[in-house]
């Protein structure tokens, strides 16, 4: 009787989640696996999304503690101003996070968002090298004026076209985003060469517009992250996410069908 009534309750989380269990498995419908996990629904060999913890609200949680922390300094909260205090959302709190999410996301065959925490991961640590006053990355550049060199025009640029490839890779995953739903596509769409030109003025002024931006992305990473974690803990909410999936063909099929059907699409049959 005991393990009728968990098999009971257990049942009604699922239905609460939007699962369905049959005799042999649980499915999800391609919507709520794409709220939770933000990647299309695709097939799969196993059933490790059944048998591991979500961990894309795990990568959400380092990238936006980060993210906020970031903002705030950036935009001279309180009289902030480096990063030496905080580095270790640099080196930790979102790499380490970003990186742990990244292997099992991996693991568990959601292409998309392991390429999001990998890429977010690398982008703090190499980020964070540059903000380490220990290594005195702009030494090289001193000059009488400017005994450290950072504000060096050469230092700076090559600093902004860094910034500027990440531009590109950043706009590129925006695009996919446009397949998931709306609040994933803004925090991408959100994400200076004013410092090497000398215009210190128009830079803190950027550099505060910057973070204000940033803030916008992280507060709206915490909202998807709740999203996810009241999902996952069986919370019934109807917050929306915008879901642009209802838009773009299924994905639910496997490469070789969709492959087979591509040709037939293109003659109109």
């Amino acid at each position: 009787m005991a393990s009728q009534n968990s098999d009971t309750v257990a049942n009604n989380h699922d239905v609460e989640k939007g699962l369905h269990r049959t005799d042999t498995t649980v499915t999800m419908p391609s919507e709520i696996f794409e709220k939770l996990y933000l990647t299309p629904k695709v097939p799969k060999v196993g059933d490790y999304n059944l048998r591991f913890a979500n961990p894309t609200a795990l990568g959400f949680v380092g990238f936006v503690i980060s993210t906020f922390t970031f903002s705030m300094v950036l935009m001279g909260w309180g009289g902030s101003e480096g990063f030496a205090p905080v580095v270790g959302i640099f080196f930790f709190t979102g790499p380490l996070l970003l990186t742990f999410a990244m292997v099992f996301e991996w693991i568990m065959g959601n292409f998309f968002p392991m390429m999001v925490m990998g890429l977010f991961a690398v982008f703090w640590l190499s980020f964070g090298v540059i903000q380490l006053p220990t290594l005195n990355l702009s030494l090289p550049y001193a000059t009488t004026d400017d005994p450290t060199g950072a504000a060096s025009p050469a230092f700076n640029t090559d600093v902004g076209l860094y910034l500027i490839v990440w531009g590109f890779a950043l706009f590129t995953f925006f695009i996919f985003t446009l397949r998931i739903n709306t609040v994933f596509a803004l925090i991408f769409g959100l994400v200076n060469f004013k410092v090497a030109a000398g215009d210190f003025e128009t830079a803190g002024n950027l550099q505060t517009a910057g973070g204000a931006l940033l803030f916008v992305v992280a507060a709206l990473g915490w909202y998807m992250t709740f999203i996810i974690m009241a999902g996952e803990m069986r919370i019934t909410l109807s917050l929306p996410v915008g879901d642009l999936s209802r838009f773009w063909p299924q994905t639910n099929v496997d490469l070789a069908t969709a492959a087979a059907s591509a040709p037939a699409r293109e003659h109109g049959d």
